[in-house]
């Protein structure tokens, strides 16, 4: 394939319409008139139909250019296939396109329309969802356009049942016992996280040396130590403002786009993949497989304006530290943020300022007092082993992330045991080279073990001991990290229910749920979960493993987990699109959507882990209950609940 100039950009503006998500992505026809005829049992023609806006030609379908169709079909579910080509309308073009080497092309222009037949198979959906790629241009160009999602009515189709159930009113429980809002970590905890990771990063090989370095320019280029100071205060304060700024973006998204964007985030798989790309990458740099540094172009613009005349430069000084740094604090920085991230901007913005905070103001701090430098321990052999010990760590937080991926699609790429063991194989790794036998590019001998070598090998070597149990079936339950290896009903060991210690509740199906509750007389426990969810894990590990706990789940209610970011899809007469109590339409496609919005409609949260107690005639009887570390403080809402089914 030849890939001339028309080529590369119409790939390039296809890659941008992939990535675009609304309604109809800017394009010839801004406005489209889509409507269903029943031919027969399953059987329905769909007609497309529009106006071209300017001058504009729309490409008939069943042509293909560039390798690539000018219409396409696209529905979620392979039970829903078109049948044939497009049937175009007549008043088609034919034209001799100039960016085509004059090859004959068929257009719309003014008008466009075109039918096509679809079948389904199986129960056929009220509303069908689907999306419609078309292409479009003129002399001098050619582009994709989506259509995304469209939705048509279907005659005789099925109405999915509706998510918001009127008889739950969570503000008026049957109890008045629960939370008020989500109890996940507080702003303060998480400043305070993002402060001790702003911590961390400093003692990184990027950030480190550049303290001395830095001050000392402030302090000797100024004119006066006063002027100095001021400068070095307003380069830290920059830095801050820089980390901040750079949640600003979900702030807007966060207006913008639905509730459940952050935790969209938190778990979106193709992330987790990028963020465990990511820290392979920098893991090997760390180990001195290669470096990494500023594109030299970027790096001279930014030099050039990081003279001291002015405040800008200043500015240009603080982002290029952020820039050439982001190796050593982009890790650390990034899984503080994807750990808050479901829980809305504001903890992302309190976060990195605490990071930002905790990167600043050393710069300032010395700069006041610069007699502090001599006391700083010189760069040298140790800031190899700092780099090679946070590289074996963030190979740690890879694992994770790619374990957030693996459990959110089902893969079976890392059971339990095997995340174990690779957590085992990075710390006894990291024993070995701080004990000298395993060696990296540019490391030194070790010659004498001081105080804090020894600490962090006694350290290392017992993490090391304690994870070894994990790996074998029925190992150590590993409280001190629950949370973070995957659920031990995720084993490599094959799982006997009728003898197994673990309870496993009822897995996605809310209607089952019901039915049993019904017949047994028992209230509904609902946890609302996720595969990717930390703090999930930690209540199953910690809470829901107390004997009272396993007891009154086991005999007092019927549980059911339903898994906001589960991404099976749904059979096509349940894949549907909501009106939303904001007015808002959602399209429900994948077994997620369905629980997330369901959580979002009847008990107002986007948050995981969310409990919430229900009659079986789906009546609150108490307030929800979010992550609760404290068995007992659980047991009393468990309590109270029952309390109140009985009273109903």
């Amino acid at each position: 394939m030849n890939f001339n100039k028309p080529t590369v950009i119409f790939f390039l503006s296809l890659l941008l319409g992939k990535i675009a998500s609304s309604q109809d992505s800017l394009g010839a026809v801004h406005k489209w008139d889509i409507e269903s005829k029943k031919i027969s049992e399953g059987k329905y023609e769909l007609s497309f139909s529009g106006t071209i806006t300017g001058d504009w030609q729309v490409y008939a379908p069943n042509q293909t250019l560039l390798e690539v169709n000018t219409t396409e079909l696209r529905f979620p579910d392979s039970a829903i296939v078109q049948n044939g080509d497009f049937i175009p309308g007549a008043d088609t073009k034919e034209i001799s396109s100039p960016i085509f080497e004059n090859i004959k092309v068929k257009v719309f222009e003014s008008q466009v329309q075109w039918k096509a037949i679809i079948t389904i198979k199986g129960t056929v959906p009220a509303k069908l969802q689907g999306s419609l790629l078309y292409t479009y241009g003129r002399n001098d160009g050619y582009f994709p356009a989506t259509v995304y999602p469209f939705v048509v009515t279907l005659e005789g189709g099925i109405e999915a049942a509706g998510l918001k159930i009127s008889s739950i009113d969570i503000n008026n429980p049957v109890n008045n016992c629960g939370d008020e809002g989500t109890k996940n970590k507080s702003l303060f905890t998480i400043f305070l996280l993002g402060l001790l990771g702003g911590l961390i990063a400093l003692l990184t090989p990027c950030v480190f040396p550049m303290i001395p370095v830095t001050v000392t320019f402030f302090t000797k280029k100024s004119t006066n130590r006063k002027q100095g100071i001021t400068n070095a205060i307003l380069y830290g304060l920059f830095i801050f403002l820089i980390y901040v700024i750079i949640t600003l973006p979900f702030h807007i998204a966060g207006k913008a786009i639905s509730p459940e964007i952050f935790n969209n985030i938190s778990t979106n798989v193709w992330l987790n993949i990028f963020f465990f790309a990511v820290f392979v990458f920098f893991a090997l740099s760390f180990f001195g497989m290669f470096e990494i540094g500023l594109p030299s172009g970027l790096a001279n613009r930014m030099n050039s304006k990081s003279g001291l005349g002015n405040i800008g430069g200043i500015f240009f000084m603080s982002a290029t530290l952020a820039i050439v740094s982001f190796s050593c604090t982009g890790p650390i920085l990034g899984t503080l943020l994807v750990g808050v991230a479901d829980q809305g901007a504001m903890p992302l913005t309190v976060g990195a300022a605490g990071f930002g905070l905790a990167l600043g103001l050393p710069f300032a701090l010395f700069a006041m007092f610069p007699h502090w430098l001599h006391s700083l321990p010189k760069s040298g052999g140790w800031m190899t082993d700092v780099k090679v010990v946070l590289g074996f760590l963030e190979l740690a937080l890879a694992v994770k992330f790619l374990s957030n991926a693996d459990l959110v699609k089902q893969w079976g790429l890392l059971k339990r045991e095997i995340f174990i063991g690779l957590w085992v194989l990075f710390s006894l790794l990291t024993v070995l080279y701080l004990i000298g036998i395993l060696k990296v590019k540019h490391s030194s001998p070790v010659r004498k073990f001081k105080f804090t070598r020894i600490a962090f090998i006694l350290l290392f070597a017992a993490i090391t001991i304690y994870l070894i149990p994990g790996m074998f079936k029925n190992g150590s339950d590993l409280k001190l990290i629950s949370g973070f290896p995957p659920p031990r009903t995720y084993s490599l060991y094959k799982i006997d229910k009728s003898k197994s210690k673990i309870f496993e509740p009822i897995h996605n199906d809310y209607p089952k749920a019901l039915q049993l509750a019904k017949e047994q007389d028992k209230p509904v426990l609902i946890d609302f979960t996720g595969w990717a969810c930390v703090n999930c894990r930690r209540m199953e590990d910690k809470v829901w493993s107390d004997k009272t706990v396993d007891s009154l789940f086991r005999n007092e209610f019927i549980v059911v987990s339903l898994y906001v970011d589960e991404r099976k899809k749904l059979p096509v007469a349940e894949q549907t699109v909501e009106k939303l109590s904001n007015g808002t339409d959602k399209s429900i496609v994948t077994v997620g959507d369905k629980w997330a919005t369901f959580q979002i409609e009847n008990f107002g949260a986007t948050s995981q882990p969310q409990y919430a107690i229900l009659s079986p005639e789906q009546k609150a009887l108490t307030k929800t209950k979010y992550y609760t570390p404290d068995a007992d403080e659980f047991i009393k809402w468990l309590e109270c609940g029952l309390e109140a089914f009985k009273k109903k």
